[in-house]
């Protein structure tokens, strides 16, 4: 295994549709999983990650962000007490430390933490040190947004890393080693060529999956969100990962789930694969 330290990056909560997070299944079932509030509003978190290796310290998706105005915000409810910073700071590092921002995709609950506002009020890349890793077929698609997605991909939270040269593109190779012991996956279901991790570290293999499986409750394989492009698509590349997950006993990382963190899957007695252990960390 590669000599690779993993930690979570907590960055808070916010709200979204339960109707719009888990498709075509009924709510009398998922309501079961993540109780909504009484406008219907499900509490998700946003679970970044830190992969440090060697003089390398990467931070895998940033969470919201605090720069947007408090109309945006109010659609959203962003809340508790954690911040990308803090949690930075509570691993002994600052925003100068970082070398490299993976952004697995440009929708605003994932990258909105990539750019700030500075003093004068002007939009800077957070980590003022660091390369930041996109990949162009989906920059583009993040640029020229398709109707549907329009909403969820911000010119704020992109422009400003191309426009101070920072912005990267990954190759769309299947299997590219980002890092020795970290390899990309490219996903199609939930937007075009979402990029996903698996990662060696600890005598273990853990998967950060992005929005292909944003939760534990969404291992199942109906469970799709209504933001996805291309849904089928999804329950394809979701069945996949899962077959894998049981036959290398991966520990998967769930970015969105407001309880779980890390977890294993197996298959049940009627051959259904189903969540195993569960930890806050299992790092």
């Amino acid at each position: 295994m590669s000599d690779i330290k993993l930690s979570i990056l907590d960055t808070g909560f916010f709200k979204l549709d339960g109707g719009a997070m888990f498709g075509v299944v009924p709510k009398s079932m998922w309501k079961k999983l993540n109780p909504p509030d009484n406008n219907n509003m499900c509490t998700w978190a946003m679970r970044c990650l830190l992969i440090e290796s060697g003089d390398r310290k990467i931070v895998v998706d940033t969470g919201l962000g605090d720069k947007q105005d408090e109309k945006f915000r109010s659609h959203f409810y962003p809340h508790g007490d954690a911040t990308l910073l803090g949690s930075l700071k509570n691993h002994g590092l600052n925003l100068e430390d970082i070398t490299d921002v993976f952004q697995t995709h440009l929708h605003f609950d994932h990258c909105g933490g990539a750019v700030m506002k500075n003093e004068k009020g002007d939009l800077v890349p957070t980590f003022p040190n660091a390369t930041y890793w996109s990949n162009k077929d989906h920059y583009e698609s993040a640029i020229n947004p398709n109707p549907r997605e329009k909403a969820s991909f911000l010119k704020e939270n992109i422009v400003p890393l191309f426009d101070h040269q920072v912005l990267k593109f990954i190759p769309v190779e299947p299997g590219y080693e980002f890092i020795p012991g970290v390899k990309v996956d490219f996903m199609y279901g939930h937007t075009d060529v979402m990029m996903t991790l698996e990662i060696e570290a600890n005598e273990s293999i853990y998967y950060y999956a992005a929005d292909l499986l944003p939760s534990s409750f969404h291992i199942g394989i109906p469970y799709v969100m209504s933001y996805d492009l291309h849904p089928l698509k999804t329950m394809e590349e979701k069945t996949a990962l899962l077959e894998k997950a049981v036959d290398k006993h991966m520990k998967l990382i769930f970015e969105h789930d407001p309880r779980t963190a890390v977890g294993c899957v197996k298959r049940n007695d009627r051959g259904r694969i189903v969540l195993d252990e569960i930890g806050e960390i299992l790092l």
